[in-house]
């Protein structure tokens, strides 16, 4: 399937009063949805391939300075991307532009209704050889779609105004339910959560809009297992929304802190339309009002840390070798390889991210399934920040709980390593090493 690019037009008219551009904005999208029947991701429940697609698409939004700073925003409808795809994708567009790691950040919306990407969630993946090609070779078509949609983002840098602001949406709840007999997934009312909708809109000179980037913290699985059309879930929905109330705009949309978080109700298509349809008016809500301005220099700022794995050994994956989990079993023989090997991982290496406007948006990017605390620690510690604070980004390698959610355990913590294929739960060293590295990522671009 070849790409196909949408670059958008601009119009004459615009019902919003705005500042003269002072800043530069480029956005393309490009068709990503796998071209027949191929092994979906998120739920262990499936037990066979896609059956038809609504479109899904990757996005890209590149910023410039007045100095001509740049920094890019890719946007997928997908589980998650892996590094084996963004570190590619990023080395091929940092030779050609002469851009930093620093300045291309990569975030997905993390639907469950779209397709395996590469060695995302193995162990619940395709394991026929078949099915194995046709989720290597659509890896391999994606690469080449964002090195694409990123090239047609650059190419389309011309005069802008940006603005920034935030809305609200209450469908996300926390899903993490302590109980006597452990923690449980299912609705929490008294958990933490985050409603904001944090909102970006960037105007052409005659005030058309050309883009809008909006985020919000909710897993996007109002389709459950028993679904297997190809499809954006409410984050897809809530895309097309935007787009139709702003003819000729992109919208791109940002999953944020979701990890513990889910929309309620679900597993119904219905209900993935009305939480699409929500979301979508808050943020055309927010588009259509007084904005904040956006201008000054763009810095940014990435790194990587080293998470530590609690202790394992080879022991403990020799017993579970024939367990009755399928998935603990496939688990075991991965570690046990990489026993072998003298390979056995005792740390991950976790991207961390920051791009910043001097005055008012700072995107800050975290790799894997990060949960809520993180988010609501960053809106605590830099409260003077206009924030977008991102899960999902760069590298989704496996969930990302705080010391708070790996003393109470459960799905996040425990369980859901052995659907990533890693050997355990992480310490609790986790949190201070991710927020140490997050307040050193925010000196730098403050500088």
């Amino acid at each position: 399937m070849k790409p196909t690019l949408f670059l958008i037009a601009l119009f004459s008219t615009s019902p919003y009063i705005f500042a003269a551009p002072s800043s530069k904005a480029g956005v393309a999208k490009v068709e990503i949805t796998p071209s027949g029947p191929i092994w979906m991701a998120g739920y262990a429940a499936r037990t066979k391939p896609s059956e038809g697609a609504t479109p899904i698409w990757a996005k890209a939004l590149a910023l410039q300075d007045s100095k001509g700073t740049t920094a890019v925003i890719v946007t997928t409808d997908l589980i998650g991307l892996p590094r084996t795809i963004t570190d590619v994708v990023s080395a091929q567009v940092i030779e050609k532009y002469k851009l930093e790691r620093s300045q291309i950040v990569f975030n997905s919306s993390h639907t469950h209704t779209g397709p395996v990407v590469r060695n995302n969630l193995s162990v619940m993946g395709a394991q026929e050889p078949a099915q194995k090609r046709v989720v290597e070779e659509y890896a391999n078509t994606l690469r080449d779609k964002l090195v694409t949609v990123i090239a047609a983002a650059l190419g389309d840098i011309q005069p802008a105004t940006l603005a920034f602001d935030y809305g609200e949406t209450g469908f996300a709840t926390n899903r993490r339910v302590v109980t006597d007999k452990g923690v449980l997934l299912g609705v929490n009312p008294n958990g933490p959560v985050d409603h904001k909708v944090p909102v970006l809109r960037v105007l052409a000179p005659n005030g058309q809009v050309r883009a809008v980037l909006f985020g919000y913290a909710c897993h996007n699985t109002t389709l459950t297992a028993e679904f297997y059309e190809i499809t954006g879930d409410y984050a897809g929905y809530a895309q097309s929304s935007v787009e139709k109330t702003f003819p000729g705009a992109i919208a791109l949309f940002v999953q944020l802190c979701a990890g513990d978080q889910n929309p309620n109700p679900r597993s119904k298509l219905e209900f993935a339309e009305r939480h699409g349809g929500a979301l979508g008016s808050e943020v055309a809500r927010v588009v259509k009002s007084p904005m904040k301005a956006v201008a000054g220099r763009i810095k940014s700022a990435y790194q990587m840390v080293e998470l530590p794995f609690a202790p394992h050994s080879s022991e403990q994956f020799t017993n579970e070798l024939n367990d009755k989990n399928v998935f603990k079993s496939r688990r075991a023989a991965m570690m046990l390889a990489l026993y072998k090997e003298g390979r056995a991982p005792r740390t991950l290496q976790y991207p961390v991210q920051i791009i910043r406007f001097d005055q008012g948006f700072t995107l800050v990017a975290l790799g894997g399934e990060v949960v809520i605390d993180y988010s609501l620690w960053v809106q605590r510690t830099f409260p003077g920040e206009r924030l977008m604070v991102a899960g999902y980004s760069n590298d989704v390698a496996c969930y990302i709980p705080s010391a708070r959610v790996l003393r109470e355990g459960g799905y996040e913590a425990v369980d859901s390593m052995i659907y990533y294929g890693h050997p355990g739960p992480f310490t609790e060293e986790v949190e201070p090493r991710i927020q140490e590295a997050v307040t050193k990522a925010m000196t730098r671009v403050k500088k």
